[in-house]
This record gives structure tokens, C-alpha cells and sequence, in this order.
């Protein structure tokens, strides 16, 4: 009789150390592609539910991607000798580049039905903030002698109709990033018809408390817009007003504020409110914001403040949006993730509800496998879905 063996895997110095190579640089794949999908299903497992969200939201592909080299390389162990491990280690990886597909599969469908023309080849090559530049920069007001600038985004002219227009506000918890962190953003609306004006406020830090001024800054901007409107050949009655979180806390502040008749410019003048006002991942909330504590929001609540909530309960309250909900706002688009920590969706969605009850003509958009900040990665499929939802709130308010 017969018998059939299974050949025996390869020996020899040279096999050993590749079996080696590969098993370790495998094994620390894996460990990263398991912490990163596992945190992104499951947001509440410690240190994994931080980078899980960031990274396997923004960049699945990637992380798909790694999973399969990862499960290549235990392959190639298992074949050389390393059975058990490479076998385990092949399925783990295996089923993490299927989880990492299977949300940019969810993500991909979300792009779809906010009718973006997605692009692959972003998603793959624009990983950050692309080298946008503006077409102009400009000094919109000089409180107590500090320049603050704006960067505009124009679009091409089009003969007898003038463009709608947004005022940006940048994120960075009130006392750090700056106005070019829209490059991306701005460009991308202007290309697709509507005006930015990016621009840059006043920064709070350690003793230089800016929660009366920040506010005040949006305001002169937008009152700067409005009075240049036909210079830059846009329509005065459809400038909105925005920003991304810390931005959106201070432009919704300010954009309800003006509609309620509780600030002004520097310069003691009022301009008209805008005509929406849009807030992507923002803090509703500047007490609650002190409480979560979730990532330097405590820190940043203080700094901007000057305080805590006990010591300054009237400068929280002024500075949240929270304060001004009632009737006759703006039209307002929220823009929040679903993983987002800081600007937790409950939190954004809630106030929508609020907003709502009052007759505020809201809408809401939450973002799958999306945390704070989802578009700093432009390419990302977050990325584009968030641009196409604001360009169509932007527009459709145009009409």
C-alpha cells in the first residue's frame, strides 16, 4: 500500500529568517488592523475605540488594504512552517480586510444617495488637506490693532447672475488651527459655484479669554462680506454663515445672535443675519463641553471662557447655541458623525429636535463610521459626502 505525505515545509537559514520576517511584520499588521476595526465597530473598547473611528472611518480602503498584506505574509509563514499561527493569523486578517471593506461598503452607499460624484482616485491619493490656493487674501477687520483675514474662494462669473456665498469659520477648540485648514473645502465650493470667505478670528490662550470677541470677529466678517458683495459678484441676501466644530459653535452663536438682536460688530454695528447658517460637527453646548472633558473639550471651554461654568455661568450661556433656540432662526444644516466623541451625534441631533420644535427649518445629516474632524481626510468618502451635502444645503438655498 501507498502512502501519501504532506511534504514536509522547507528548512534552511534563509527560510527560517523569511518565515521570522514574515511572521512579525504579520502579527504587528494584524494587531493594527484587528485594534482599528474592532474600534470602529465598537467605539466604547479602551485606546482601540479612539483610533478605530479616525482611521478605519477615514481611510477603510487602507486599512483593507494592510489586513490582506498582513494576511499574505501569515499565509506565507503558515506555508513555511508556522501552521497554527499562520493559519489563526490568515483568518483574523481575513475577516478584518472584509469588516475595513464592509465599511467603506456603508460609506460608499451614504456617498450614493447624497448623490456625490464619488472619486476613487481621491480616496486612494488625497490623504490630507490638498496644496489649494485662494484667489485672494484679504484683511476684513483689525480689532485692537490685530489683522484678521480672510482667504476668498471665487467661482468663475457667470453674465447676470451673482453667486451664493458662505463666511467659514475654522475648527481648533477656539485657540488653535487657522483659516487655511478650508483650503480643501473652499476650493471644492467654489469650483462648484459658490463663494468662501475663509477666515480667521481671534484665538483664545492661557489668559487672553476670547468668548466676547470670537463671536464679535464672525460678525465683522460677515458685515465685510456683505458690503463687498458686488465686488466679488455675489448675491447680498444669500451669504450663510458656517464652520466646522469650535467654527460651527461660533457661527451658530453668532448667526442666531443676529437674528435676535444680542450682538453686534466690534464697531458697535449690526449687519443683516445670514441667510442659513451651518454647523459641521459643533458643540452645541459650551457647559456640556467643560463637562464631557472628551479630548481637550474642558480644556478648550475654559480657555476660551476664561473659566469654569461656576465662575462664569453668564459667559457659557451667552456662548452656547443652546441658549438662542427659538423661532424665526436661520435655516441650519448639521453635519455630525456617527462615532464623533466630542460632538456626540445624540447631542447634535438633539439640538436639531429643539431647533426644530421651534419651527427652525433644520436639517440633520449623520455621517456612518464618521468621527470628529471626518474631513480632514479630503479624499475620504466622509470627505466627499460632506462637501456634496453642504454644496446642495448652499444651493438650495440659492432658490
Amino acid at each position: 500500500m501507498t502512502t501519501h505525505r504532506t511534504p514536509a515545509a522547507p528548512t534552511g537559514r534563509p527560510v527560517r529568517i523569511l518565515r521570522a520576517a514574515s511572521a512579525v511584520l504579520a502579527s504587528f499588521l494584524a494587531f493594527l488592523a484587528l485594534a482599528i476595526v474592532l474600534g470602529a465597530y465598537f467605539p466604547t473598547i479602551p485606546k482601540a475605540g479612539v483610533i478605530g473611528p479616525v482611521l478605519g472611518g477615514q481611510y477603510p480602503f487602507h486599512v483593507a488594504l494592510m489586513a490582506l498584506v498582513a494576511a499574505v505574509l501569515a499565509a506565507l509563514a503558515w506555508r513555511t512552517g508556522l501552521v497554527r499561527w499562520g493559519r489563526a493569523v490568515t483568518v483574523i486578517t481575513a475577516l478584518c480586510a472584509l469588516g475595513a471593506l464592509a465599511i467603506g461598503g456603508i460609506q460608499f452607499r451614504a456617498a450614493q444617495n447624497a448623490g456625490v460624484d464619488i472619486s476613487l482616485s481621491q480616496v486612494f491619493t488625497e490623504l490630507t488637506y490638498p496644496a489649494a490656493k485662494p484667489d485672494a487674501t484679504e484683511t476684513y477687520a483689525s480689532p485692537e490693532g490685530e489683522p484678521l483675514r480672510a482667504d476668498v474662494y471665487l467661482p468663475e462669473k457667470t453674465p447676470g447672475k451673482k453667486a451664493p456665498a458662505v463666511v467659514l469659520a475654522h475648527a481648533g477648540g477656539f485657540h488653535t488651527f487657522d483659516k487655511s485648514d478650508l483650503r480643501g473645502t473652499g476650493r471644492w465650493l467654489a469650483d462648484h459655484g459658490v463663494a468662501v470667505f475663509a477666515v480667521d478670528y481671534r484665538l483664545a490662550g492661557p489668559g487672553r479669554p476670547t468668548w466676547n470677541k470670537a463671536p464679535q470677529d464672525l460678525v465683522s466678517a460677515l458685515k465685510w462680506v456683505q458690503k463687498n458683495a458686488d465686488e466679488y459678484d455675489i448675491d447680498n441676501s444669500r451669504i450663510s454663515l458656517g464652520g466646522m466644530s469650535a467654527g460651527g459653535t461660533l457661527a451658530m452663536n453668532t448667526a442666531y445672535r443676529l437674528r435676535n438682536g444680542t450682538i453686534e460688530a466690534a464697531d458697535g454695528t449690526v449687519p443683516s443675519p445670514p441667510a442659513s447658517v451651518i454647523g459641521f460637527y459643533p458643540g452645541t453646548d459650551v457647559t456640556r463641553m467643560w463637562k464631557d472633558d472628551v479630548a481637550g473639550t474642558r480644556e478648550a471651554a475654559e480657555m476660551f471662557t476664561g473659566g469654569t461654568p461656576r465662575q462664569y455661568p453668564d459667559r457659557y450661556r451667552e456662548v452656547s447655541p443652546t441658549s438662542d433656540v427659538r423661532a424665526g432662526l436661520p435655516r441650519t444644516l448639521l453635519v455630525v458623525g456617527d462615532r464623533d466623541r466630542s460632538a456626540r451625534p445624540e447631542t447634535v441631533t438633539g439640538f436639531g429636535d429643539a431647533l426644530r420644535r421651534k419651527g427652525v427649518h433644520v436639517e440633520v445629516e449623520e455621517l456612518p463610521f464618521a468621527e470628529h474632524a471626518f474631513d480632514d481626510a479630503y479624499g475620504s468618502l466622509t470627505s466627499q459626502t460632506s462637501r456634496q451635502i453642504l454644496l446642495d444645503f448652499l444651493i438650495k438655498d440659492a432658490r
